[in-house]
């Protein structure tokens, strides 16, 4: 599918690990950006700290994650403007792909894919053997799942001897395409377990078994462990020979620092967006 993107050079970001809120703040910030042509399609990695559970658009965040437990052990809360199921952030590289649909044109599985080649690619330099996994399971074959998104490989996603490595989600708003997914280093099916809302301690060591079997970190796919830079190198890398992209790397924009600091003020650090969900 390589002569469907339209465009080749891209922006690459490689930025500071940052709370959750402020990571959200700035991805929007980017596609607003981009929606007024200011920039140019970005790739943008990044960590969290502190750690952050996100939940997807869509959910009901006190439903599915136990806030308690998330203070008690110092994880942030935040919303993400893409759909998707709870995830957990800590020890990880998270990607993020800003792109008009003109650029990447096609349906939301179709992109999946062409972004998926990209982070295929990078897991490969890293020297993993990945692959795209198979489509969705059936409905009846999924009613075990739990509100983790690392439950299980929905389509088109990364998996690593069967077990999901990476976890994504997109939206689309005004032309332009937000993809973002989360790449644990570290999947502790444990700890998520914990902070996720469970009726009692019987369901929650049920998830932790049903996560252990299904997600996998990078340093246990690799049998060893990766400083965080070489895994982002790796990513823009994989981007670079998956998509035939040129990347420049380049620093946020005052205009988009602008943009980001007031969604963080008045969106993403607000209990009316990351509790109850407010329109965009």
């Amino acid at each position: 599918m390589r002569e469907r993107i339209a465009q080749r050079d891209w922006r690459l970001i490689v930025s500071k690990p940052a709370s959750g809120a402020w990571n959200m703040a700035v991805d929007e910030a980017i596609m607003t950006a981009y929606s007024r042509g200011f920039v140019l399609p970005t790739l943008r990695l990044y960590a969290w700290k502190p750690p952050c559970v996100s939940v997807g658009y869509f959910q009901k965040t006190e439903m599915e994650v136990d806030m308690d437990a998330c203070r008690r052990e110092g994880v942030d809360v935040v919303r993400r403007a893409t759909g998707g199921r709870a995830v957990l952030h800590e020890d990880e590289v998270t990607y993020s792909v800003i792109v008009g649909e003109d650029v990447l044109p096609g349906s939301v599985l179709e992109t999946y894919m062409v972004l998926s080649r990209g982070l295929l690619e990078g897991l490969r330099v890293l020297g993993i053997n990945a692959e795209l996994a198979p489509g969705r399971p059936s409905r009846s074959a999924s009613r075990g799942s739990t509100s983790a998104c690392f439950d299980a490989p929905s389509f088109y996603e990364i998996v690593v001897d069967g077990k999901k490595a990476v976890g994504s989600a997109q939206t689309r708003k005004g032309g332009v395409i937000l993809q973002h997914g989360s790449i644990p280093t570290v999947f502790d099916a444990a700890k998520v377990s914990r902070l996720l809302k469970c009726k009692d301690e019987t369901e929650r060591k049920k998830i932790e078994r049903i996560l252990q079997k299904k997600a996998i970190g990078l340093y246990e796919a690799l049998g060893r462990e990766v400083p965080l830079a070489s895994i982002m190198d790796a990513v823009a890398e994989g981007f670079r020979r998956g998509l035939h992209l040129r990347l420049v790397e380049q620093s946020l924009t005052p205009l988009e620092e602008e943009i980001a600091r007031d969604l963080y003020e008045k969106k993403y650090s607000t209990p009316e967006w990351n509790e109850k969900r407010i329109a965009n």
